[in-house]
Parts: C-alpha cells; sequence; structure tokens
C-alpha cells in the first residue's frame, strides 16, 4: 500500500512526464488565427477598392453591360440578325468576365493566386472589351430597325466601350508601375547579392569557418 505522500509524488512525477512528453511532441496545437489560416472562411470586402478609381470602373462597367444585355434581349424580332447576336455575346461575355474580375478584387481572392499577373489580366479583358463593345455596338447601329430597344443598345453599349477605355488608360499604368517595381526590386536583390558575394571574397577567414 502506497500512503498518501508516495502518490503525490508518483501524481507529481507523472505530471511532469506528461508535461515533457506534449512539449517534445511534434503534434503541437495550432494556434494561428483563423483569420490567416487558408481557406474561404477569412473573407472580407475590400471596401477601399470598391471606393477606388479601378473598383468604380468596374461597377460601372458591370452596370453597362449588364443593362446593354437586358435592352437587347427584349428584342423579339430581328432582320438580319447577325448584328444583335454579336452585341449579345459581346455584352454577355463583358459581364461574366468583369464581375468575375470585381468579386476577385472586391474580396482580395486574387491575392491567394499569385502566381497570375492579375493587372496584366485586367488590362487585357479591359483592352478586348473595348475594342469587341465599339465593334458590336457600330454593327448594331448599322443593323439596326430603329426600335427603342436597340437604340437602347446602342447607347449603353457606347457607355460601356468609353469606360472600358477608361479603365483600359488606368491599368496600363497600374501595370506599368508594377512593372518597374519589380524590375527595380530584382536589381536591388541582385545588386545586394553581388556586394555579399564580394565580401565573401575579400574575406578569406570566412571561406575558412564555411569549410
Amino acid at each position: 500500500m502506497r500512503n498518501g505522500d508516495d502518490l503525490e509524488g508518483f501524481d507529481g512525477e507523472a505530471s511532469s512526464a506528461s508535461m515533457i512528453s506534449a512539449a517534445s511532441s511534434p503534434y503541437q496545437p495550432t494556434t494561428e488565427p483563423v483569420s490567416q489560416r487558408r481557406g474561404l472562411g477569412g473573407l472580407r470586402c475590400d471596401l477601399d477598392y470598391l471606393r477606388g478609381t479601378l473598383g468604380r470602373l468596374k461597377l460601372a462597367e458591370v452596370l453597362l453591360a449588364l443593362t446593354a444585355f437586358i435592352c437587347i434581349e427584349t428584342i423579339m424580332e430581328c432582320s438580319p440578325c447577325e448584328g444583335l447576336y454579336f452585341f449579345e455575346f459581346v455584352s454577355c461575355s463583358a459581364l461574366v468576365v468583369t464581375g468575375a474580375l470585381l468579386l476577385l478584387f472586391s474580396l482580395n481572392l486574387h491575392t491567394r493566386i499569385p502566381q497570375i499577373n492579375w493587372n496584366l489580366t485586367d488590362l487585357v479583358n479591359t483592352g478586348l472589351s473595348t475594342f469587341f463593345f465599339f465593334i458590336a455596338s457600330v454593327v448594331l447601329a448599322a443593323l439596326n430597325h430603329k426600335t427603342g430597344a436597340e437604340i437602347a443598345a446602342v447607347v449603353f453599349g457606347f457607355l460601356a466601350m468609353a469606360v472600358y477605355a477608361v479603365n483600359t488608360f488606368v491599368a496600363v499604368k497600374k501595370w506599368q508601375m508594377s512593372s518597374r517595381q519589380q524590375s527595380s526590386r530584382q536589381s536591388s536583390d541582385y545588386i545586394r547579392a553581388r556586394t555579399e558575394s564580394r565580401e565573401v571574397v575579400h574575406r578569406p577567414e570566412i571561406q575558412r569557418l564555411d569549410a
């Protein structure tokens, strides 16, 4: 039979052993904040982006493309219909792609996919949308029957083209700025690496320590 002192000593030794094993165990409970974990749990709306120039332009593009698409969908008769179908395709494509980019940028989802150059992607989208909205609006204006829905679609098509053109200009400036920053960062890293290598060459004691 163990007395009380022996049991207390045994419990103390057991608790100490369990603490040591827990400290040395590789499976430690995570203390990573929930907001820093990967996944969709930490999503938040970036109000600064939506209030900025690019965010407002994106919102205007989505609204104009949606309005132009609704106007073209209300037309029941057409002859010829090629211009109408082309305008419908352009407005729908611009609405889907621009809406997806707006969602990615406003929720900061693009930061989780750094392998894609998002500035260049936005530039390509706005440039192509400007070009195709111009062609589709000109063709629809030349082939329409002067109905209210067709005239409204043409007007909103040209308005969307203008907003996309402004966004293209802003995207070009942003892409050039990011390219300059990246090149300057690479050059500074190269200069720092060269400086460190020269210091190693001129200090042979470092080489002896490494050897």
